[in-house]
């Protein structure tokens, strides 16, 4: 959710619904060095009273130091380490999904974070693995349960499926039995409150991690939480009135979403041109036409943005199926891209540990 999680965003979805909103993905790399834009990205809000960082590194020392600098100046109550970016350029030089592989590289990285945290809890995202012959996810969620992470989330996919097909939610209960000792989280396919009881239900997992469901649809957080409050009461189908926004709420969300981003960069125009992609997502389903979306796409100030806003049929019910189900990237099956000769080995030669040294300039900053 790089691009998308900032605070404006959080801060948003909070305002609808509670939940534990952690920061876009920020390299260790990027953190160490001190990035103008990395440190914009693990900055929050004082409403945000409990800090999430999420980390993307590829190296023990480095993914210390990153933690122990957060830790030292009180920068977070949580840190997540995410090994289940899936894209070419940074699975390509070893990282992301491709990473958990190499095992004693993944046991190091996750043994050095929770002891440089300290009393912070730790977790760790992942995927299933690099594909269905090369599968990790077990390994991958004892080791991490081995170096005392608080929980451990699987996101049901591998990394060649990227976000194509359906997420396994069979593999999500399977790591949950294997793990009975540590909290286990499940992602993928939560587009609506039903799929989170759904797959809480299906799974026996603790919670549920959302990502692409939430796009445009800050209101989904409320819909989670009574859904969820009503399963763990005991309700095993709760019945939840879910949030269907007229558009003239879904407009008043996305003006305040644009109103907080322009806090977050404290600039107008930049503000104004980062929610151009969000457009398709909020009014998803929604009867505006073509014109409307390229215009608001165009907007250069939240007045120009309010004027076109208001211009809307603010009555216009919700739209129903038109409005739901997946967002964001979908596509098809998709070869990772890996270093040569990544696959001969789970342990690390020093050829590709060489390579590792470039995978986090290619998403520094988050």
């Amino acid at each position: 959710m790089a691009g998308i999680t900032n605070t404006a965003f959080r801060r948003l979805c909070r305002e609808f619904g509670n939940g534990l909103f952690v920061s876009e993905m920020v390299t260790s790399r990027a953190l160490v060095e001190r990035t103008e834009e990395s440190m914009r990205l693990i900055g929050h809000h004082e409403s945000e009273k409990f800090r999430s960082v999420q980390l993307y590194g590829v190296d023990p020392t480095t993914i210390s130091r990153a933690i122990e600098m957060l830790v030292q100046e009180d920068r977070a109550d949580h840190i997540d380490l995410n090994f289940g970016c899936p894209v070419a350029k940074v699975t390509r030089k070893g990282g992301g999904a491709a990473l958990p592989w190499k095992s004693e590289l993944f046991e190091a990285i996750v043994q050095s974070a929770v002891k440089a945290a300290g009393t912070i809890p730790v977790t760790v995202k992942m995927r299933k693995g690099i594909d269905q012959d090369h599968l990790t996810f077990l390994d991958a969620g004892k080791a991490a349960r081995d170096a005392g992470v608080t929980a451990v989330a699987l996101h049901g996919r591998t990394a060649e499926d990227f976000y194509s097909g359906r997420a396994d939610w069979d593999a999500i209960a399977e790591l949950r039995a294997s793990l009975p000792d540590v909290q286990v989280l499940g992602n993928g396919d939560i587009w609506s409150a039903q799929d989170a009881v759904s797959m809480m239900d299906k799974t026996g997992v603790d919670g549920i991690v959302v990502g692409r469901g939430c796009l445009g649809r800050p209101w989904l957080f409320q819909d989670l939480e009574r859904a969820i409050a009503g399963y763990l009461a005991g309700d095993k189908n709760p019945k939840v009135e879910e949030v269907m926004p007229s558009l003239g709420e879904v407009a008043d969300a996305f003006y305040r979403h644009a109103e907080l981003l322009t806090e977050f960069f404290e600039e107008e125009g930049r503000a104004c041109r980062d929610i151009r992609k969000h457009v398709a997502w909020y009014f998803k389903g929604y009867p505006v036409g073509g014109e409307f979306r390229a215009d608001l796409a165009r907007v250069e100030s939240l007045q120009q943005a309010s004027d076109l806003l208001g211009s809307l049929e603010r009555d216009a019910p919700y739209p129903g199926e038109e409005a739901e189900g997946p967002r964001g990237r979908l596509g098809s099956l998709k070869k990772c891209s890996l270093p040569e000769g990544w696959l001969d080995s789970r342990e690390l030669s020093d050829t590709h540990r060489s390579q590792l040294e470039f995978a986090e300039l290619s998403v520094s900053g988050g």
